[in-house]
Order: C-alpha cells, then structure tokens, then sequence
C-alpha cells in the first residue's frame, strides 16, 4: 500500500537530478538552510587603524565610568550565557541533522539495522525544542519504515506514533503506520489512518481506493470474529447447563417481526 504524493512526484519528474538521493519511499531530510548558522560578525574588512581608534577610545571611556555601572557587566554576562546556549542549542541540531543524512544513505543501500541506529543518534542528538521538532519527527517516521522493511510491525507502529504526535498531519507517517496496520490484518485501524489522510488531503485517491479495498476485509473479519465469539459463549454455555442435562441448543432464540426484539424459549 503506497500512497502517491502528487507535488513532491511533480518536483521530481521537474528535476531528474534528485533521483538519485530519493527512494521509493520518499525519504525526507530537513531543510539544511534551517539549520545553517549564522553569518560572521568579526568586523572582517574594518581597517587595523580605526579598530585600534575605537580600542583606545573605549578604554578611556571604561576608565571614566563611575562605579555605579558595574550591573552592565552583569547584563553582558547573562546576554553571553544566552547567546553560548543557542550555539549549543544549534551545534546539536547540526550533529542531529548529519546522523539523519547518514541514516538516510543507509537505509538506500538497504542496511537497515545501521540506518536504525543512526536515526536514534539524531533524536538523541537532537534537543527536545520547538526548532527540533521536524528533524525528530521524520527520524521517527523513517525508523517506523526501516521496521517495516525489516517485518517488525508493531515496531513501525511505535515509531510512527511518536513522529504523528510531533506532527499530527504528517502524511507519510500515516501511510507507513496504515501498512503495517493493513500486514497485522488491524483492518479498521488501517482504515482509520487512510480516512485521516483524506482529512488533510481530500484529493488523496490512492487513500480513498484503500479504504474501498480493506473494507470488506474488515467486515469479514468482524463477522470472523462475532462466530469465534459466539462459539466461545456457546461452549461455556454447555459447560454449565451440561450439569442439568441440558445445552444451548435447546434454547432458542425467536425474533419479533413488530418490535426486532428476541425472546427466548426452551424446547426439549
């Protein structure tokens, strides 16, 4: 079960040249001008000269100013501690963002199990902040599919999970936690997600022709299940009635045709 995704199919037929970093299961890597950092801010190309002008004029300054200032410091200090936070804060996104790439590259060659584990180092590496939250949503979604790959559904189900709590109207996610739902045979659940899909996106066909195709596995399976439930009852039923010489075959149930209601009457 694939969905097709109209834009991002249109975006790669408009440029062959990104086939080869794509595969068939439409891998996503966050968007690296995100995650640059910021320009240099050394006063590169301001002469020696007037840095030494402005040096001097400064110190003099500092040696005029009364002692009442001293809270500057302070301020400057706390702006530092802001400033060596988000450094830290965008260092992690950089690492979380070269294990990502790499895990991607892995799961291409089809090693799975390392792709697996290059994906967990980027949620690791990644702080759990608002800036972070697409980076560790598409790891949770591409460890769900390296699950799928490997046979591991419940796992792939986990997975997504988590990446659809990050982003609720990730469609991917969806898609791939509907298959493994479809492989357990969980039909309705399977159903569900195809019928979310078409939430966010009603021009979704491939969603709206999956449903048609696994509704009647569900009903059959609802009817399997409703047999084995009565099969049960029944069972339990001439456990217990064995004892007075009896079973439930001698009690019938007789519907009315007026109100749809059932009566039952025993018949020797």
């Amino acid at each position: 079960m694939v969905l097709i995704e109209h834009e991002e199919s249109k975006q790669r037929n408009a440029n062959p040249s990104n086939a080869a970093n794509d595969d068939s299961d439409g891998f996503e890597t966050a968007s690296d001008t995100d995650l640059a950092g910021e320009g240099d801010d050394s006063g590169a190309g301001i002469p020696e000269e007037q840095n030494r002008t402005e040096q001097s004029h400064t110190e003099k300054q500092t040696e005029q100013e009364p002692e009442h200032d001293a809270p500057r410091s302070s301020e400057s200090s706390e702006n530092n501690a802001l400033i060596s936070e988000e450094e830290s804060r965008q260092k992690a996104l950089n690492q979380a963002n070269e294990a990502k790439v790499e895990g991607n590259k892995l799961f291409v060659e089809g090693k799975y199990e390392e792709a697996l584990l290059q994906y967990e180092l980027a949620l690791q590496a990644a702080p759990d902040m608002p800036s972070s939250v697409e980076i560790r949503s598409i790891c949770h979604s591409n460890r769900g599919v390296c699950f799928l790959k490997l046979g591991k559904y419940d796992n792939t189900i986990k997975e997504c999970t988590k990446a659809l709590e990050l982003n609720p109207v990730y469609i991917k996610a969806l898609v791939r936690r509907g298959e493994a739902h479809e492989k357990l045979e969980h039909f309705e659940e399977a159903i569900a997600d195809m019928k979310k899909i078409l939430e966010i996106d009603l021009s979704n066909d491939q969603a709206r022709k999956t449903i048609r195709q696994l509704e009647p596995l569900a009903a059959e399976k609802r009817e399997k299940m409703k047999e084995e439930m009565i099969a049960k009852l029944k069972d339990m039923g001439n456990s217990v009635l064995g004892r007075f010489g009896m079973s439930v075959d001698n009690f019938k149930a007789v519907k009315d045709p007026n109100t749809g209601s059932y009566s039952i009457s025993f018949q020797r």
